[in-house]
């Protein structure tokens, strides 16, 4: 399929402000060039939203608790952030977490962890699988039910969700029963097809990704590794089962559809679904892209039915 009109029209739209692209500002700039809330959807009211802090290996992780009903002990979704560990912030994925909260029943719990290039890796990951762990042991007092938590994110955030499920696996806690994964990043050194046919002029470009990846690792040996780079792990085998999205023009569309064959492969249940005519930031574009809502929607579909079964 080709670009869909409401993806072209957006990225005209951007194309006509004008100004340097994004890799060549420095992250303070970066960081300033922000998407309107508006382009996100409407914000959902919800129960309960509440902003608190948690205790990290290097100080408070600040997370954002949304509560969807009074119900107590209900099912959780623990949400990183896109912005290719460079940029992001809470309130940047403030109303696809509402939606999510709202349509999958879940408390979503969004982590704001610490960003490159101030914290280089594995900051980020400590801070994601800390935040993950604070929850579970803290469940009640959350509202959360301990035996129902999944990960999820957008991007990098995808890339943090199913490296902390991987670590998880590992130390045998704690314990998560499906991953959210919205076009992930899985491999910094990623050479594939889609990242030459859509490496520019489709809002992520190979050269943004080159911005994100070297102020992200310290050295290029740490590209390849699988908690940088999960898609490069020797075993993918127990991990939780998952929700693979991806978006037909978008860089990343190769390596994100990669990674679920290697779950399947290794005996995950696994669901990838690909978006046609879709671009890489369609998931927090429902305001004003369908297939945004559409995918939106799916998640929270997939979230309710992984809850339902652990509840069996």
């Amino acid at each position: 399929m080709a670009l869909h009109a409401q993806c072209k029209a957006f990225l005209d739209g951007l194309a006509a402000l004008g100004g340097p692209p994004m890799h060549e500002l420095a992250p303070e700039q970066a960081r300033q060039m922000t998407l309107p809330r508006e382009l996100a959807g409407e914000e959902r009211p919800l129960h309960r939203v509440e902003t608190r802090s948690v205790p990290g290996p290097s100080g408070p992780i600040p997370l954002r608790v949304y509560t969807p009903t009074a119900d107590q002990r209900l099912p959780a979704l623990i949400y990183f952030h896109g912005g290719g560990f460079v940029l992001g912030t809470l309130d940047s994925s403030d109303r696809p977490c509402r939606e999510l909260a709202y349509q999958s029943g879940c408390v979503v719990i969004s982590v704001d962890y610490r960003l490159a290039p101030e914290h280089k890796f594995p900051a980020a990951v400590d801070d994601a699988y800390a935040a993950t762990r604070y929850v579970a042991e803290h469940a009640s007092e959350l509202g959360v039910d301990a035996t129902r938590i999944a990960v999820g994110g957008e991007s990098s955030g995808g890339n943090l969700a199913t490296v902390v499920a991987t670590m998880a696996r590992d130390a045998g806690t704690p314990s998560l029963i499906f991953q959210l994964l919205v076009y992930p990043l899985t491999d910094l050194d990623d050479e594939s097809p889609s990242m030459s046919e859509y490496g520019s002029g489709h809002f992520v470009t190979r050269e943004l990704m080159e911005y994100f990846n070297n102020h992200y690792v310290a050295a290029n040996s740490d590209r390849r590794n699988p908690r940088a780079s999960p898609l490069r792990a020797a075993s993918l085998a127990g991990l939780p089962p998952a929700l693979v999205m991806t978006a037909e023009c978008d860089p990343l569309r190769d390596q994100g559809e990669a990674y679920a064959r290697r779950l399947q492969e290794a005996g995950v249940r696994v669901t990838q679904k690909r978006y046609e005519g879709m671009i890489h930031p369609f998931f927090s574009l429902a305001g004003i892209i369908d297939g945004g809502k559409t995918a939106i929607t799916d998640a929270a579909a997939a979230l309710r039915a992984a809850m339902a079964v652990a509840r069996t």
